[in-house]
This record gives C-alpha cells, structure tokens and sequence, in this order.
C-alpha cells in the first residue's frame, strides 16, 4: 500500500478547506486511518503562522465534531504547518519546497482546493518551482473546465506535469455511503441484476433538489448554470452507477472504464431536441421554510441573466440493457425540498389474478436510493392488507427500508463526511472512486451538445417560484412519455 507523507492543501483557509477537509482529516487520524508519519501542509496567499493555521483547523473542526478528542487533537495538531504561497508566482513556492525538501524520500499529494480556473497556473508553478518527482499525486476538485475545449486544455496542463494515474478528479458525490452502496446493491446480490433492464424496469428519474440559492455565486452561476455546475458531473455519476455493466473486478479501470461506455452512449439532444426532452429555469421569489426569498434576479450583483438554476432532461441510453428506458433528470435550486435520491421504477405486472376492486390498487414495484438528507434505500412491494374482503384480497404497497442510520446507529453514530473516504483513498493511491478524463471529456461532449442545443434553438429558462419543483415544462416532460415525477 503506497502511503503519501506530505499533503499540501492549496487554498487551505478557503471554505472548501475549513468546511470539509481539515474536520476530515481530524475523523480519520481519530479512527487510526492516517499514516504514522504524514504532515498536512496547508498552503494559501495569507501570511499565517504554524500556530495561527493551527488555531484556525481546531476552529473548523469544533464546528463538526460534537467534542475535540485532545489526545487525538495532539496528535492531528502536530501534523499541521503552513506556508505562505502565490500559484500566480512559481518563486512564492520557496517556503513550501524548503519544507518539503527536508524528505529525502518523500511522496507528495498536492490537494488543489483552489478555483478551477487556476489548475493551469498551479501545474505550471508546480513544475517550475521543481517540487515534482515521480511519486507526486494531484488532486482537483469540480469543474474540470467550463466545456470540452476547456477542460482539454486544463486535463493538457494537467497532464505535463503529472500522469494520469496519479490524477486524482474528486466528485464528493462518489464518497457517499449510499452512492457506494448502489454499486454493493447491484454487483454484491443475486437479486437485481437479472431484472436491472428494459424488460422490468419502466424508467429510472435522478432528482438533485436543493433549498438553498446560489448562495453569493451569483457570478459563478452566470457563468456556469445548472447545466455545467450540476449535470456534467453529480449527476451523470449517478446515472453512469445506475446504468453501468458489471465490472469485471473493483478496481480503478474496471469501474471507470464501464462509467464511459454509459456516457459515450447517450443519445445527443441538440437543437431539434431541447424542446421536448429539456427544461431550463431560474428561480424567481418566493417562499422556503416559511421565509420570502428574493429572486436570482436579486441576488448579489442583480441584473437580468441567461443562466439557468434549474434542468430537467430526458436522457436516453442507446445500448441493449436500457433501450427506450428513460432517464429523467431534475436539479435545480430553491426547489420545494433538499433531496437526493434516485428511484428506478419497474415496470406493472403483466398480468393481474387479483380481480375486482383489488386490481385497482395494483402499484408497479419502486426501488428508491436516497442519499439526502437521511441515506436509506427504499424497496416498494405490494402486500396484502390485514382482515376479510368479501370481493378478494385488498392489496397496498408496503416500503422495504434499509436506512443506514438505523441499521449501524450502534456502531456508527456519526455521519461521515464524504470527503473521509476520498481523502483516504488518495492517501491509498487508489482512484476507484476518482473521474478519469476520458469520463470528463464524454460528460462534456453531451452536455455541450445541450448547451450549443439551447443556443441554436433560443431557449431561454423559464422563471420558476422559489419553493416549487420548477417551471411548468417539468412536468410536460415526464408527462410527454406517460410518466410521472415521483414526488
């Protein structure tokens, strides 16, 4: 098992880093994950102390732990250091390679907790300060790029200065319990996967819902939108484990390499498309929990804007296991409820032998994965309703639950952070869970196919009440193939 002994946090006294990486880090040394002699280095343009980043770690883990451990606080606390760096200025990275040069023998991984459109200068600074070698690892968050053409000459920049296997693309998404919990549903039993097709299941709906605006990324939005923000990358992960082959082993390739073959077959939808399998919104007022919430129109910097806050599509996946199965897909913001979940919805019985008003009842079997704001699956079955019926057995449809705060509350009374799995992986070199470029640039090449859609066809989102699930048009899409949203 290949160990780093340095990870250097770029952007350290960021809210990505406060927020998630640092109390990660802290859970991990708690649990005995991290190894005996790594150093956390954490790197920004502010001039602090060792002692003052320290300060500043111990105030962003109080903030998710219940108590501070001070034998493991000790500990985790003697890991910390901090030097003052510019990735504008490859000289300003002096302070960083001294310390680091005090190794001989060292592994580092450089954890880009940067803005995007920086990942060039870093790789650029990095390489010319000299601080590589042949064991250094990067990690990058989302979006890699703002198109195909972008992210190419990003993953490009990328790539000089590191090679792919020690690229590490994090999506958060895919350290969820529940996301690595579909990949044990579907791979680790019998039961699903001769029905997980065309021939049983009707259609499958993947809902990112969430109650909260933009949230002072009114300029990110504008430039990015639903679209680019939510669907190239969250989104598509989801669908690609929902529609994936089974991988010959767990492995980094192996799962990637089936995660590509989902997204290099999904259907186009370009400009004669994007009326009848699309929907494009932006949030207007309305009311959340209660409280009026302005528009996004109003938010910080104001002014009118093309950008949407909210998608709805059909995707279609031209392969055989999923042919004329439709994916309908919703994210936005300022929607009715904070929900993730995904629901595959099998097809009706073929044939009813319950006769009568019980027939009626008849509901088709519902599969539904949640990962927020509670993780649970959810299996929907019919069952007979207790006590006599004069004109045959009443039938209901009765949930399996399996909730994973229920079943491990004993043994595991916290909820992880999903970043304590993906740091642990990288630690491990092990990038099963990471997006590999030829993922990025398949998701880009579908969604810039929408986005040059919208543009040809001059469709322009529809205004949607903040507290609702979106414009008009999301429900004329399900609707359009005889279906109809969950919830």
């Amino acid at each position: 098992m290949t160990i780093a002994a340095n990870l250097v946090i770029f952007g350290a006294t960021g809210d990505l880093s406060r927020r998630m990486l640092l109390p990660a880090l802290y859970f991990l040394d708690a649990d005995g994950q991290l190894p005996e002699h790594l150093r956390i280095i954490g790197a920004a343009r502010s001039g602090l102390s060792d002692d003052a980043f320290r300060q500043m770690a111990r105030e962003a883990v109080a903030a998710r732990a219940e108590t501070i451990d001070e034998t493991v606080w000790t500990r985790f606390c003697a890991r910390l250091a901090y030097r003052s760096a510019d990735l504008s200025d490859d000289k300003s990275l002096k302070p960083l390679c001294e310390l680091l040069s005090d190794q001989k023998a060292r592994e580092d991984i450089f954890y880009l907790s940067i803005s995007p459109s920086h990942y060039t200068d870093a790789c650029t600074a990095l390489k010319s300060a000299g601080v590589l070698n042949a064991q250094s690892r990067i990690v990058m968050e989302k979006p890699i790029g703002h198109d195909l053409a972008s992210s190419r000459a990003i993953n490009a920049c990328v790539a000089s200065a590191f090679p792919e296997r020690h690229i590490f693309r994090i999506d958060h998404y895919l350290g969820k319990e529940t996301v690595q919990n579909l990949l044990a549903m579907r791979f680790a039993n019998v039961l699903f996967e001769p029905l997980w097709n065309a021939n049983t299941i009707d259609h499958v709906q993947i809902t990112v819902g969430e109650t909260i605006g933009v949230e002072g990324r009114r300029d990110y939005y504008d430039r990015f939108g639903a679209l680019r923000d939510m669907v190239q990358n969250h989104v598509l992960q989801l669908l690609c484990l929902v529609a994936m082959e089974p991988p010959a082993k767990f492995d980094a390739d192996a799962v990637r390499d089936e995660k590509v073959k989902v997204l290099r077959s999904l259907k186009p939808i370009g400009a004669r498309d994007v009326r009848t399998k699309t929907v494009r919104g932006q949030y207007g007022e309305g009311v959340i929990g209660g409280q009026s919430v302005c528009s996004y129109a109003q938010e910080a910097g104001g002014g009118t804007s093309e950008a949407e806050t909210f998608v709805a599509l059909t995707a279609e996946i031209e392969n055989w296991r999923w042919a004329a199965v439709p994916f309908f897909i919703r994210t936005g913001k300022r929607l009715a409820d904070r929900r993730t979940e995904i629901v595959v919805q099998f097809r009706d019985v073929p044939h009813s032998m319950f006769a009568g008003s019980a027939e009626n009842d008849m509901i088709a079997n519902r599969l539904t994965i949640t990962l927020q704001p509670e993780e649970q699956i959810s299996l929907t079955l019919m069952h007979k309703t207790p006590g006599l019926s004069a004109s045959g057995p009443r039938l209901r449809p009765l949930p399996l639950n399996l909730s994973l705060t229920e079943a491990y509350k004993l043994h595991q009374p916290r909820r992880r952070i999903a970043y304590e799995q993906l740091l642990l992986d990288v630690l491990n070199d092990d990038a099963t869970l990471f997006v590999r470029q030829d993922e990025v640039e398949a998701a880009w090449t579908w969604v810039d196919g929408i986005a040059d859609g919208w543009s040809q066809a001059g469709t322009l989102p529809q205004t949607y009440p903040a507290g609702s699930w979106g414009p008009p048009g999301v429900f004329a899409l399900t609707e359009r193939l005889a279906r109809t949203w969950a919830a």
